[in-house]
Protein backbone atom coordinates (compact mmCIF):
# COMPACT_ATOMS: atom_id res chain seq x y z
CA UNK A 1 0.00 0.00 0.00
CA UNK A 2 1.06 3.53 -0.60
CA UNK A 3 1.07 6.04 1.64
CA UNK A 4 1.05 10.03 1.88
CA UNK A 5 2.44 11.26 5.12
CA UNK A 6 2.01 15.12 5.35
CA UNK A 7 4.12 16.91 8.15
CA UNK A 8 6.16 14.01 7.52
CA UNK A 9 9.21 15.40 9.62
CA UNK A 10 7.56 16.74 12.41
CA UNK A 11 7.69 14.82 15.87
CA UNK A 12 4.57 12.77 14.72
CA UNK A 13 4.73 12.54 11.19
CA UNK A 14 7.84 10.91 11.53
CA UNK A 15 6.97 8.29 14.18
CA UNK A 16 4.28 7.47 12.15
CA UNK A 17 6.40 7.48 8.79
CA UNK A 18 8.92 4.89 10.77
CA UNK A 19 5.86 2.45 11.25
CA UNK A 20 4.17 2.65 7.73
CA UNK A 21 8.29 1.35 6.42
CA UNK A 22 8.03 -1.40 8.73
CA UNK A 23 5.04 -2.68 7.75
CA UNK A 24 5.82 -2.67 4.18
CA UNK A 25 4.19 0.42 3.49
CA UNK A 26 5.44 2.63 0.30
CA UNK A 27 5.68 5.80 1.92
CA UNK A 28 5.63 9.41 -0.09
CA UNK A 29 6.50 12.34 2.94
CA UNK A 30 5.71 15.74 2.75
CA UNK A 31 7.01 18.77 4.26
CA UNK A 32 8.11 22.24 3.86
CA UNK A 33 10.08 22.72 6.50
CA UNK A 34 8.70 25.50 8.11
CA UNK A 35 10.99 27.18 10.13
CA UNK A 36 8.27 27.08 13.36
CA UNK A 37 11.53 25.20 15.07
CA UNK A 38 14.63 24.06 13.98
CA UNK A 39 14.67 22.66 10.44
CA UNK A 40 17.84 20.81 11.05
CA UNK A 41 15.64 18.91 14.01
CA UNK A 42 13.08 17.57 11.58
CA UNK A 43 15.81 16.52 9.69
CA UNK A 44 17.28 14.48 11.81
CA UNK A 45 13.64 12.97 13.04
CA UNK A 46 13.58 11.49 9.18
CA UNK A 47 17.10 10.24 9.47
CA UNK A 48 15.80 6.09 9.90
CA UNK A 49 13.41 6.46 7.11
CA UNK A 50 15.68 8.52 4.15
CA UNK A 51 17.41 5.29 4.14
CA UNK A 52 14.39 3.02 3.42
CA UNK A 53 14.12 2.50 -0.23
CA UNK A 54 10.37 2.81 -0.12
CA UNK A 55 10.59 6.51 1.28
CA UNK A 56 11.10 9.45 -0.75
CA UNK A 57 10.61 13.03 0.44
CA UNK A 58 8.85 16.02 -0.87
CA UNK A 59 9.92 19.54 -0.32
CA UNK A 60 6.61 21.32 -0.55
CA UNK A 61 4.27 23.88 0.69
CA UNK A 62 0.69 22.30 0.39
CA UNK A 63 -0.94 25.68 -0.07
CA UNK A 64 1.54 26.28 -3.43
CA UNK A 65 1.61 22.25 -4.48
CA UNK A 66 -0.04 21.10 -7.66
CA UNK A 67 0.18 17.75 -5.43
CA UNK A 68 1.60 15.61 -8.42
CA UNK A 69 2.56 13.14 -5.66
CA UNK A 70 -0.94 12.01 -4.62
CA UNK A 71 -1.98 9.06 -6.70
CA UNK A 72 -5.32 7.11 -6.94
CA UNK A 73 -5.48 4.76 -4.37
CA UNK A 74 -3.05 6.26 -1.54
CA UNK A 75 -3.76 6.75 1.62
CA UNK A 76 -3.50 10.40 2.87
CA UNK A 77 -2.66 11.26 6.48
CA UNK A 78 -2.78 14.97 6.98
CA UNK A 79 -0.70 15.97 9.89
CA UNK A 80 0.79 18.87 8.71
CA UNK A 81 -0.23 22.08 10.72
CA UNK A 82 0.95 25.37 12.01
CA UNK A 83 1.07 24.26 15.92
CA UNK A 84 1.30 25.98 19.13
CA UNK A 85 -1.80 27.51 21.07
CA UNK A 86 -0.06 30.54 22.36
CA UNK A 87 1.52 31.42 19.18
CA UNK A 88 -1.93 31.63 17.20
CA UNK A 89 -2.58 35.16 18.47
CA UNK A 90 -2.08 38.23 16.84
CA UNK A 91 -0.35 38.62 13.65
CA UNK A 92 0.73 35.26 13.60
CA UNK A 93 -2.56 33.73 13.36
CA UNK A 94 -2.17 34.29 9.20
CA UNK A 95 0.24 30.97 9.23
CA UNK A 96 -2.23 29.31 10.89
CA UNK A 97 -4.77 30.14 8.54
CA UNK A 98 -2.99 29.31 5.54
CA UNK A 99 -1.07 26.21 6.79
CA UNK A 100 -4.30 24.83 9.01
CA UNK A 101 -7.35 25.72 6.61
CA UNK A 102 -6.13 26.61 3.33
CA UNK A 103 -3.50 23.63 3.07
CA UNK A 104 -6.31 21.08 4.29
CA UNK A 105 -9.04 22.32 1.70
CA UNK A 106 -6.62 22.39 -1.22
CA UNK A 107 -5.50 18.55 -0.04
CA UNK A 108 -9.30 17.35 0.47
CA UNK A 109 -9.77 18.93 -3.40
CA UNK A 110 -6.89 16.85 -4.78
CA UNK A 111 -7.87 14.02 -2.87
CA UNK A 112 -11.20 14.02 -3.93
CA UNK A 113 -9.73 14.51 -7.55
CA UNK A 114 -6.92 11.73 -7.75
CA UNK A 115 -9.56 9.46 -6.13
CA UNK A 116 -7.34 8.21 -2.61
CA UNK A 117 -8.40 5.69 -0.58
CA UNK A 118 -8.14 7.11 2.83
CA UNK A 119 -7.98 10.62 4.12
CA UNK A 120 -7.05 10.67 7.94
CA UNK A 121 -6.74 13.93 9.28
CA UNK A 122 -4.68 14.85 12.54
CA UNK A 123 -7.25 17.18 14.68
CA UNK A 124 -6.44 18.07 18.44
CA UNK A 125 -7.99 18.03 21.81
CA UNK A 126 -8.01 22.20 21.76
CA UNK A 127 -11.13 21.87 19.62
CA UNK A 128 -13.35 21.30 23.09
CA UNK A 129 -11.36 24.61 24.81
CA UNK A 130 -12.64 24.89 28.24
CA UNK A 131 -15.44 22.07 27.83
CA UNK A 132 -17.49 21.47 31.58
CA UNK A 133 -17.95 17.79 30.37
CA UNK A 134 -15.56 14.96 31.15
CA UNK A 135 -14.25 12.66 30.21
CA UNK A 136 -14.44 14.27 26.71
CA UNK A 137 -16.59 12.92 24.29
CA UNK A 138 -16.69 13.36 20.61
CA UNK A 139 -19.77 14.21 20.98
CA UNK A 140 -19.55 17.04 23.47
CA UNK A 141 -19.95 20.61 22.25
CA UNK A 142 -16.76 21.83 20.61
CA UNK A 143 -15.67 25.17 22.37
CA UNK A 144 -12.11 26.11 21.15
CA UNK A 145 -10.56 28.59 23.94
CA UNK A 146 -7.35 29.91 20.88
CA UNK A 147 -7.17 30.54 17.70
CA UNK A 148 -5.21 27.53 17.28
CA UNK A 149 -8.10 24.70 18.74
CA UNK A 150 -10.61 27.11 15.91
CA UNK A 151 -8.44 26.56 12.86
CA UNK A 152 -8.67 22.62 14.07
CA UNK A 153 -12.00 22.53 14.32
CA UNK A 154 -12.79 24.30 10.71
CA UNK A 155 -10.35 21.91 9.08
CA UNK A 156 -12.36 18.93 10.83
CA UNK A 157 -15.71 20.93 9.77
CA UNK A 158 -13.99 20.43 5.71
CA UNK A 159 -13.26 16.46 6.06
CA UNK A 160 -17.15 16.50 7.13
CA UNK A 161 -18.11 18.62 4.17
CA UNK A 162 -16.12 16.56 1.71
CA UNK A 163 -17.34 13.50 3.38
CA UNK A 164 -21.19 14.28 3.51
CA UNK A 165 -21.00 15.85 0.13
CA UNK A 166 -18.71 13.95 -2.39
CA UNK A 167 -18.42 10.73 -0.03
CA UNK A 168 -14.60 11.47 0.17
CA UNK A 169 -13.81 8.50 3.08
CA UNK A 170 -12.11 10.26 5.94
CA UNK A 171 -11.79 10.15 9.72
CA UNK A 172 -10.68 12.98 12.01
CA UNK A 173 -8.47 12.33 15.23
CA UNK A 174 -8.10 14.47 18.08
CA UNK A 175 -4.74 13.95 19.84
CA UNK A 176 -4.18 14.43 23.43
CA UNK A 177 -1.44 16.24 24.37
CA UNK A 178 1.62 13.59 22.67
CA UNK A 179 4.93 13.69 24.25
CA UNK A 180 8.00 11.14 23.71
CA UNK A 181 10.77 11.00 21.84
CA UNK A 182 11.15 13.68 18.72
CA UNK A 183 8.81 15.83 20.95
CA UNK A 184 8.79 20.18 19.67
CA UNK A 185 10.84 22.13 21.59
CA UNK A 186 8.11 24.54 22.42
CA UNK A 187 6.19 21.70 23.91
CA UNK A 188 6.52 21.23 27.52
CA UNK A 189 8.17 17.89 28.40
CA UNK A 190 10.43 19.17 25.92
CA UNK A 191 11.39 22.31 27.66
CA UNK A 192 11.39 20.66 31.22
CA UNK A 193 13.84 17.85 30.56
CA UNK A 194 15.83 20.40 28.69
CA UNK A 195 16.42 22.32 31.36
CA UNK A 196 16.56 19.38 33.79
CA UNK A 197 19.76 18.33 31.68
CA UNK A 198 20.84 22.23 31.49
CA UNK A 199 20.21 23.10 35.16
CA UNK A 200 18.54 26.28 33.65
CA UNK A 201 14.69 27.34 35.22
CA UNK A 202 11.80 25.76 33.36
CA UNK A 203 8.66 28.21 33.62
CA UNK A 204 5.54 27.18 34.63
CA UNK A 205 2.32 29.23 33.10
CA UNK A 206 0.19 29.14 35.51
CA UNK A 207 0.37 27.11 39.11
CA UNK A 208 1.18 23.57 37.65
CA UNK A 209 -2.52 22.79 39.10
CA UNK A 210 -3.39 22.40 34.98
CA UNK A 211 -4.93 18.94 33.96
CA UNK A 212 -3.82 17.08 31.04
CA UNK A 213 -4.14 13.33 29.09
CA UNK A 214 -0.80 12.99 28.32
CA UNK A 215 -0.70 10.73 25.27
CA UNK A 216 2.91 9.19 23.96
CA UNK A 217 3.82 9.59 20.67
CA UNK A 218 3.76 5.24 19.81
CA UNK A 219 -0.21 4.84 21.36
CA UNK A 220 -0.75 8.06 18.60
CA UNK A 221 0.57 6.23 15.76
CA UNK A 222 -1.15 3.04 17.01
CA UNK A 223 -4.16 4.44 17.01
CA UNK A 224 -3.47 7.07 14.00
CA UNK A 225 -3.05 3.13 12.27
CA UNK A 226 -5.88 1.67 13.85
CA UNK A 227 -8.22 4.12 12.10
CA UNK A 228 -7.42 2.98 8.52
CA UNK A 229 -8.02 -0.67 9.24
CA UNK A 230 -11.24 0.05 11.42
CA UNK A 231 -12.40 3.45 11.80
CA UNK A 232 -15.88 4.58 10.19
CA UNK A 233 -16.04 7.15 7.56
CA UNK A 234 -17.09 10.36 8.66
CA UNK A 235 -16.05 10.04 12.47
CA UNK A 236 -14.63 12.03 15.00
CA UNK A 237 -12.37 10.17 17.40
CA UNK A 238 -10.50 10.87 20.20
CA UNK A 239 -6.93 9.38 20.83
CA UNK A 240 -5.58 10.04 24.24
CA UNK A 241 -4.51 7.91 26.91
CA UNK A 242 -7.88 7.72 28.86
CA UNK A 243 -5.79 9.21 32.24
CA UNK A 244 -5.40 12.56 34.41
CA UNK A 245 -2.30 13.68 35.78
CA UNK A 246 -1.53 17.41 36.57
CA UNK A 247 1.17 19.25 35.52
CA UNK A 248 3.03 18.97 38.39
CA UNK A 249 2.93 15.65 39.12
CA UNK A 250 4.32 15.25 35.80
CA UNK A 251 7.20 17.77 36.61
CA UNK A 252 7.80 15.57 40.00
CA UNK A 253 7.65 11.93 37.91
CA UNK A 254 10.56 13.70 36.14
CA UNK A 255 12.84 14.37 38.64
CA UNK A 256 12.12 10.74 39.65
CA UNK A 257 13.16 9.35 36.11
CA UNK A 258 16.20 11.23 35.64
CA UNK A 259 17.59 11.54 39.60
CA UNK A 260 17.88 15.49 38.97
CA UNK A 261 16.16 18.48 40.28
CA UNK A 262 14.32 20.71 38.17
CA UNK A 263 14.00 24.51 39.31
CA UNK A 264 10.37 26.14 38.59
CA UNK A 265 9.75 29.62 37.50
CA UNK A 266 6.59 30.40 37.77
CA UNK A 267 4.17 32.94 35.48
CA UNK A 268 0.74 34.12 34.71
CA UNK A 269 -0.95 31.35 32.72
CA UNK A 270 -0.87 31.58 29.08
CA UNK A 271 -4.13 33.60 27.10
CA UNK A 272 -5.74 30.25 25.20
CA UNK A 273 -4.22 27.37 27.66
CA UNK A 274 -7.38 25.08 28.67
CA UNK A 275 -7.94 24.25 32.32
CA UNK A 276 -8.11 20.38 32.03
CA UNK A 277 -8.03 17.47 29.47
CA UNK A 278 -9.29 13.91 29.46
CA UNK A 279 -10.35 11.75 26.87
CA UNK A 280 -12.90 9.27 26.64
CA UNK A 281 -11.74 6.75 24.66
CA UNK A 282 -14.24 4.40 24.16
CA UNK A 283 -15.31 4.85 20.45
CA UNK A 284 -11.71 4.39 19.27
CA UNK A 285 -11.46 1.53 21.39
CA UNK A 286 -15.23 -0.24 20.42
CA UNK A 287 -14.18 0.73 16.51
CA UNK A 288 -10.45 -0.15 16.31
CA UNK A 289 -9.33 -1.79 19.00
CA UNK A 290 -7.51 1.64 20.64
CA UNK A 291 -5.46 0.55 23.54
CA UNK A 292 -3.32 2.98 24.71
CA UNK A 293 -0.04 1.30 26.95
CA UNK A 294 2.81 3.27 27.37
CA UNK A 295 3.24 4.84 31.16
CA UNK A 296 3.83 8.26 31.34
CA UNK A 297 6.87 7.21 33.55
CA UNK A 298 8.11 4.94 30.17
CA UNK A 299 7.96 7.56 28.11
CA UNK A 300 9.64 9.99 29.99
CA UNK A 301 12.19 7.87 30.51
CA UNK A 302 12.51 7.25 26.62
CA UNK A 303 11.96 11.13 26.16
CA UNK A 304 14.94 11.68 28.69
CA UNK A 305 17.46 9.47 26.64
CA UNK A 306 16.36 11.01 23.40
CA UNK A 307 16.72 14.85 24.94
CA UNK A 308 20.37 14.10 26.36
CA UNK A 309 21.15 12.93 22.98
CA UNK A 310 19.49 15.64 21.16
CA UNK A 311 21.70 17.97 22.85
CA UNK A 312 24.63 15.99 24.31
CA UNK A 313 25.90 15.39 21.07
Amino acid sequence: MRAVVTGAAGFIGSHLCQRLLSMGWEVVGVDCFRDYYSPEIKRKNLRTCLSHPSFSLIGEDLVASNFSFLKGGDYVFHLAAQPGVRKSWGKEFNYYLQDNILATQRLLEASLEKGISFFVFASSSSVYGNSPNFPLREDSRPLPFSPYGVTKLAAENLLRLYYENFSLPSVSLRFFTVFGPRQRPDMAFHRALKAILTGEEFTVYGDGSQIRDFTHVEDIVDGVIGAVEGARAGEVYNLGSGREVSLRDALSIMERVTGRPLKLKFVEAAKGDVRKTLADITRARKDFGYRPRKTLEEGIEQEWYWIKSLYSG
